[in-house]
């Protein structure tokens, strides 16, 4: 692999770890930029979208392109990949190990065990009666059925690798146990459980780096993530629409 090549592969290798995992399309390119500044490049070109990632060097014959198949949310391996790109300017550690450090961090699995990310959806769920509607009768069943709404969403996606499909069975799950909570007697307020329930799901950082983007004037990048975030907020609403109509 001649220098050129390596300098791009290193640039979009980070990039694509950014784009995957959430990072917002203006500072994908400014870290590819500034990786290939720092490599000795005087001017480098890029073109960032959520589903793939392009560079070259001008005046040179080097160009590569590559796919960005999935995206997450994990705003740690964004950091990870910061952390790195500021080690390479302060060369600390040169090209390859970089390269080498960014194809290690791509291949590692960073995601929180499924036990800490129900807490987080607990969290996430019952302090919110709390906070917002100074409720407390009803913050034991939201944390349940946020727990529980979130761990049919966790399984489905990892098994049937359909987000949205998954985020609408979640909904009609958090409806039909809100439901039959209040049914029972244990919560009076069926609309204040399921907003509670629903926040895990909510689609909050995707909208926000849409808006982010938009602002930054990348209008295919911006819509597209805004289309991504209103089509999962359909599926939840669809889903508790269906048990609202139902019941």
């Amino acid at each position: 692999m001649t220098t050129d090549e390596l300098i791009i592969a290193t640039c979009l290798k980070a990039g694509k770890i950014m784009v995957e995992n959430g990072s917002e399309i203006s500072r994908v390119d400014d870290t590819m930029i500034r990786i290939a500044q720092n490599a000795g490049v005087v001017q480098a070109n890029t073109y960032v979208t959520i589903t793939g990632v392009m560079m070259s060097i001008q005046g040179r014959n080097a160009t590569q392109i590559a796919a960005v198949n999935k995206r997450t949310i994990d705003l740690e391996k964004v950091a990870q990949v910061n952390q790195l790109s500021r080690a390479f300017a302060d060369q600390t550690i040169d090209l390859p190990t970089l390269h080498q450090r960014l194809s290690q961090l791509d291949q590692a699995s960073r995601s929180f065990p499924l036990w800490l990310q129900l807490v987080g959806a607990a969290l996430v769920s019952g302090p919110l009666m709390i906070m917002f509607r100074h409720e407390v009768e009803n913050t034991w069943p939201t944390v349940v059925i946020g727990v529980v709404g979130y761990l049919v969403f966790y399984l489905l996606n990892r098994y049937l690798k359909i987000k949205f499909l998954s985020e609408l069975v979640a909904a009609l799950v958090i409806g039909v146990a809100a439901e039959w909570l209040v049914q029972l007697g244990w919560g009076t307020n069926v609309d204040d459980i399921i907003i509670g329930a629903l926040m895990p799901l909510v689609p909050g950082v995707p909208l926000t780096n849409a808006v982010r983007d938009i602002l930054a004037g990348n209008f295919v990048s911006g819509p597209a993530r805004a289309v991504e975030a209103m089509i999962s907020a359909a599926a939840l609403g669809f889903g508790i629409a269906v048990v609202i109509t139902l019941f």
